[in-house]
């Protein structure tokens, strides 16, 4: 049995039978601090899975919202396939995408790649972005999201948190989604305030409320349309100064270089979405060549996976690294994020997190 140091951050666990002495797994629930309502619904809790290889050799974390229609058992059937790999675990980066082959739903094999950079970064007694030969990751804000709720509510979570310098409001596509911005900007006329409408609108609905936007400041517009109207996010952004950036949109190299096409402002990259660090490195650089801002972002994760993206940090334009503040049982401890919103990250080989628990 786990005894963990804060009864408080007790996950609900289960172990993952042995398939044989390669990748293990297990199952975490990750209970949110507040219910986390988006145009998709509302959820109290997410499902997150820690991956290890043999020997603790590596950390990976495998999780994405069940709006993306990923099912756990298609993860666990693809580390149960990569379990019976009698090949030796690579010895470069470059000889990860062979060892992990190509089956695999995106969270699944993003928890693979972090474990697999975490074992070869603490081979070489490095920090993983050090290894990667990246910028440091110096510190940096991250925003903070405010899940979607009445205006009241969302202008009072906005003032209890008055010390962090950018908030980003979930909206929802009904009609009080300019109430709740101007509630927001009332609560902290100070705040740097970006807006994620989780394609939510329409087109027709977002240009007309481009001047509320732009009168309420709002700097960065994320997916305000459906993740297939690249078109339309793209006319939108001809249409104002607003920054309109592409999450749900971007899950693989094309998906970038149609972006970038369409005139968008910038990419939201995930690891859980892309398939992990190879991926999302080869994408920011080429969001960066096409002339795109880049955005670091998360799901409702664990600091594993937070900490591991926060390593790229130093590549990123705007970070959106909060998971850790919005739930309540982290297991780990690893990047943080300190009282002004800004991330502060181990200087630990690897990922550098470490699991908050006692024998």
């Amino acid at each position: 049995m786990w005894s963990w140091n804060l009864i408080t951050m007790l996950p609900a666990i289960s172990q993952n039978p042995l398939v044989n002495s390669g990748l293990t797994w297990e199952k975490i629930t990750l209970r949110l601090r507040n219910p986390f309502r988006l145009s998709y619904g509302t959820s109290e809790e997410r499902q997150a899975f820690w991956l290890r290889l043999p020997g603790d050799a590596g950390w990976g974390e495998g999780t994405i919202p069940p709006y993306y229609g990923v099912e756990a058992n298609t993860m666990e059937d693809y580390w149960r396939g990569l379990s019976r790999l009698t090949t030796p675990l690579p010895e470069t980066v470059d000889e990860i995408p062979a060892w992990m082959g190509n089956g695999g739903p995106a969270p699944a094999r993003c928890a693979v790649d972090l474990a697999l950079h975490d074992h070869l970064a603490k081979l070489a007694a490095l920090p993983l972005h050090a290894y990667l030969g990246l910028p440091d990751p110096e510190p940096k804000p991250s925003s903070f999201t405010i899940a979607l709720d009445t205006p009241e509510r969302m202008g009072e979570i906005a003032s209890e948190v008055g010390k962090y310098p950018i908030i980003k409001v979930k909206l929802g596509g009904d009609d009080r989604d300019l109430e709740r911005l101007d509630a927001v900007r009332a609560a902290r006329p100070d705040v740097r305030l970006w807006v994620d409408a989780n394609a939510g609108w329409d087109l027709e609905n977002a240009l007309r409320y481009l001047p509320a936007l732009e009168d309420l400041r709002v700097e960065l517009l994320e997916q305000p349309l459906s993740k297939v109207d690249f078109s339309g996010m793209g006319q939108l952004q001809s249409k104002t100064s607003i920054a309109v950036v592409a999450d749900e949109s971007v899950q693989s190299l094309a998906d970038v270089e149609a972006l970038a096409a369409a005139g968008l402002g910038g990419v939201n990259i995930k690891l859980m979405k892309v398939g992990g660090l190879g991926p999302a490195l080869e994408m920011i650089r080429r969001a960066r060549a096409l002339g795109l801002g880049v955005m670091l972002g998360c799901m409702i994760e664990t600091s594993l996976g937070t900490t591991a993206m926060a390593h790229l940090s130093g590549l990123a334009d705007w970070l959106d690294l909060d998971a850790s503040l919005l739930i309540t049982n982290d297991p780990f401890e690893g990047m943080r994020l300190d009282e002004t919103c800004m991330v502060r990250m181990p200087e630990r080989p690897g990922i550098g997190v470490r699991l908050v628990q006692k024998q």
